[in-house]
């Protein structure tokens, strides 16, 4: 009998808790997992759960038993692997589905992928969403951050139950549509860009309290407790704190001075730093993160490095870096990381025909999600004045920038001076000394350029393409 409001295929960490939390807000819902066991083991976990939750979950052992069990017209969540796992599911279930069935990639997929599914949906006739989910097992559990994307009358069709799913601000859904295609993949892209740059800031920040000032991890962890209190306060600076005064029950020592300094990741940080450059929207605060963990890699080379270079990092001298300077230093970096990031957004919707609903991107990211901050309902307050704006130029973000980014520059000096690695608060101080020069170093490079390979050059006087009188020394 068709019961179900809505399906699910793949029980993996994600998936498993959407679909709890799915059943949660009262929507009868089917599950299916390509291994059996796993569903089986679902549906235990399940039944442990307080409540009647598990009785609106309805588990399958077969496409076709999962299909015949949702309500017509279909809609079909899949919480699978991206890449050709995606592709492989879309081809095995659209055969079993009728005309007027969804299926939805809620997975963590690249945009272009999402393009492509979607063009390949519309030219098939049947409906398509990609959708972009953050906040992790605990956001999947109990409300994350939905960024929609396809058609918008498809997103209609199942908005009340993604809406009813997701993170509240206030009572606002923090799930929202953001335009055709892989516009919602594009914007989780760019979220998890950001948050990669803001988790090599907070890093940095924790480095110069470990090296620069010599605390330990408790004390660190304190530091990062005060700042949540402030203008910082954030879930990536609250997990630091509790992170940083976590004991290791095997060793009794703190759990960060047993963890090696290897960071992994999945690739999107790379997608936004490759979309930033196709579209031309720098974004070097992200571009430094992803250097950073690509360098964190070569654990073996850096050891290397330090034997034959001896060790870079050294005590500052007293008084050369408060704690409130970093606290400053870190404001300024993560404005700088966040203009970055919805700058890109803002040329990647002009770039590829999507008109970007700026403010309620902001709005999504304010609960559920990875980066969620304190600050982004001011900066949904800016991109509602003026979506196409610098963030760093609207009032509000300039008046912090104009007390932050001395302190900025006061710990990137001291860093530098005496061998501490901080590459993203680098990347911001020239990024926001690049955007308030008026008149930058480019002319070398463009005389260059028309030198070696006659480019030409424009000039500050006249019009029109010139060439130097360089002649024969071409």
């Amino acid at each position: 009998m068709s019961t179900s409001e809505i399906g699910l295929i793949g029980l993996g960490t994600m998936g498993a808790m959407l679909a709890m939390n799915i059943a949660e807000k009262g929507f009868a819902i089917s599950v299916f997992n390509r291994t059996t066991s796993k569903t089986d083991d679902f549906m235990a976990l399940a039944a442990r759960e307080p409540g009647d939750l598990a009785s609106r979950l309805t588990p399958t052992k077969a496409l076709e038993e999962l299909v015949a069990s949702i309500a017509k017209p279909r809609a079909i969540i899949l919480m699978v692997p991206a890449g050709a796992a995606v592709d492989e599911q879309i081809a095995a279930l659209r055969p079993l589905l009728d005309a007027d069935d969804l299926i939805i990639d809620a997975g963590n997929a690249n945009f272009h992928d999402t393009n492509r599914r979607a063009a390949e949906a519309d030219a098939a006739g049947v409906p398509y969403l990609g959708i972009g989910v953050s906040g992790g097992e605990e956001g999947a559990r109990h409300g994350p951050s939905i960024m929609g994307g396809g058609k918008k009358a498809c997103w209609d069709r199942v908005s009340h139950i993604l809406e009813a799913i997701s993170a509240k601000y206030e009572g606002q859904p923090c799930a929202t549509w953001m335009g055709e295609g892989g516009a919602g993949h594009f914007v989780k892209t760019v979220h998890n860009g950001i948050e990669y740059a803001d988790m090599q800031l907070i890093a940095e920040g924790y480095g110069l309290l470990r090296d620069g000032l010599g605390m330990g991890a408790a004390e660190c962890g304190k530091v990062f407790e005060a700042w949540n209190e402030g203008t910082l306060q954030s879930y990536l600076v609250e997990i630091s704190g509790k992170v940083s005064q976590a004991i290791d029950p095997a060793t009794g020592k703190p759990v960060l001075d047993i963890i090696l300094d290897r960071a992994g990741q999945k690739g999107t940080g790379r997608w936004t730093v490759i979309e930033s450059q196709q579209v031309g929207a720098p974004v070097p605060v992200i571009e430094a993160a992803v250097a950073a963990r690509n360098m964190s890699a070569a654990v073996d080379t850096r050891k290397a490095g330090q034997d034959l270079f001896g060790a870079a990092p050294q005590a500052l001298p007293e008084g050369a870096v408060t704690i409130e300077d970093l606290e400053a230093a870190l404001i300024a970096g993560k404005i700088m990381c966040y203009a970055q990031g919805f700058a890109l957004l803002d040329t990647a919707g002009a770039t590829y025909g999507w008109s970007l609903p700026m403010p309620a991107i902001a709005e999504v990211w304010r609960e559920g999600c990875i980066i969620r901050s304190s600050m982004l309902n001011d900066m949904a307050s800016a991109l509602r004045e003026d979506p196409a704006r610098n963030l760093m130029f609207a009032p509000y973000f300039a008046d912090f920038m104009k007390k932050t980014h001395g302190a900025l520059r006061k710990v990137v000096g001291a860093s530098v001076a005496h061998g501490i690695p901080v590459p993203a608060m680098s990347a911001a101080l020239g990024y926001f000394d690049t955007m308030r020069t008026a008149r930058g170093t480019a002319n070398m490079v463009q005389a260059q350029r028309d030198f070696f390979g006659a480019h030409s050059f424009e000039r500050l006087d006249a019009e029109g393409a010139h060439h130097g009188p360089w002649g024969s020394h071409a």
